[in-house]
């Protein structure tokens, strides 16, 4: 599995019953691309989708024993390090960060699709390329 399917799992573990919206919101993804993820989780069989307890008018997301499984043998976060590193962070140094990333994704070539699948290392030319 994908460590974003790994991170989809690790959210319902911590939140059961959380519906697709809500969970697209905790990990700051479109809806439509968490469902597909969820649903790709489902076709596993490590997901399943039914009424919530609390509300039946809301579907809930839980845990398959699969997705138990595959959560015991996650060595660390399935989000990565970045995002628990962030929020670690004064947020005078969180926008900071921003302005100067922003800067940075301005300076980065347009929106020629050839870069769109090549590491960030392979765009920049090194100092012994010529022009």
């Amino acid at each position: 599995m994908s460590g974003s399917h790994m991170w989809v799992l690790q959210e319902v573990q911590r939140s059961p019953e959380i519906g697709i919206s809500d969970l697209a919101s905790r990990m700051g993804i479109h809806q439509s691309t968490c469902s597909l993820l969820v649903d790709r989780l489902v076709t596993l069989g490590c997901l399943t989708k039914r009424r919530r307890e609390s509300d039946q008018r809301r579907v809930g997301l839980y845990l398959t024993d699969v997705a138990l499984k595959a959560l015991a043998d996650l060595p660390g976060p399935a989000e990565g390090i970045l995002p628990e590193a962030l929020s670690g962070m004064p947020g005078v140094s969180l926008k900071t960060l921003h302005i100067n990333l922003d800067e940075l994704i301005h300076h980065l070539p347009g929106c020629d699709e050839t870069y769109a699948s090549m590491p960030l290392a392979d765009i920049v030319k090194s100092p012994n390329e010529a022009d």
